[in-house]
């Protein structure tokens, strides 16, 4: 297992150097959004590489964070295309200053390399442990992952079509899923990592990669998701209206 760790790490940090010196080339960091999916692929697929003959829990571990991380890669590479540099990202090239190149490759790129190893556990340990045949966690498990992929990607294909509507501009997108949640596409995020664990749980050790899920749902609900995004909207009279009557994660029906 150990050997497993060690290859993924190098192999994520590697993927993401790569990103580094391409965001340079570029002259934008929020190229590191496009790199988040396609680095749980990259930790998978060398855990894989390193066991050799996989089983079928392994496979399908693999396969869902293959079919999450493209379409997600996808979608932000699209938003992004055309777009200058994303407000956040611009701000820190500023604030940074002469340390800018070094504080992008240690705060951005290798802090999220980190970060996606970390919430990475589950995949790894699914991939390498060599657990009995499909239980029925497994399929809890495949449940919960199909869920919330669905909650993220039709939440986000709602809300492109929503801002691509000129009538929309400007606008709160309340309608479809946003009718729910404010963050149907966080909520899915969270949702499918927690199906991974549950299939984790399937393996010996599988419970102690909790650490995984629990990374992303305190990113998401505390750090760099809920939180960041809303502050954006904050004394939008739509908005706090909006917010009243929709839960802010969990879907409900809205408030009367």
């Amino acid at each position: 297992m150990l050997n497993v760790f060690i290859t993924a790490t190098a192999a994520v940090m590697v993927y993401m150097t790569i990103w580094f010196f391409a965001a340079l080339a570029m002259r934008r960091n929020d190229v590191a959004d496009v790199a988040w999916g396609g680095g749980f692929i990259v930790a998978a697929a060398a855990s894989l590489m390193v066991v050799g003959r996989p089983t079928e829990r392994a496979v399908l571990v693999t396969l869902l964070v293959v079919i999450w991380g493209i379409r997600l890669a996808l979608h932000i590479g699209l938003r992004n295309r055309g777009k200058g540099e994303d407000a956040r990202y611009r701000k820190w090239r500023e604030e940074w200053g002469k340390h800018f190149v070094l504080r992008s490759f240690f705060q951005i790129f290798i802090l999220q390399g980190g970060l996606i190893l970390l919430i990475s556990i589950p995949v790894i340990v699914a991939v390498t442990a060599r657990g009995g045949p499909f239980s029925a966690l497994d399929v809890i498990g495949a449940l919960f992952w199909t869920t919330g992929f669905l909650f993220e990607a039709v939440g986000d294909y709602q809300l492109v079509r929503f801002k691509k509507d000129k009538a929309s501009r400007g606008r709160i997108m309340q309608y479809g899923l946003w009718k729910y949640t404010r963050h149907p596409n966080y909520f899915g995020e969270v949702s499918l990592w927690w199906g991974i664990y549950l299939i984790a749980l399937s393996v010996p050790g599988g419970w102690m990669t909790i650490i995984g899920p629990v990374t992303i749902t305190f990113l998401i609900l505390g750090v760099s998701g809920i939180p960041m995004l809303e502050k954006h909207y904050e004394g939008n009279k739509e908005f706090e209206e909006y917010k009243k009557s929709t839960s802010a994660f969990f879907p409900t029906l809205p408030k009367v």
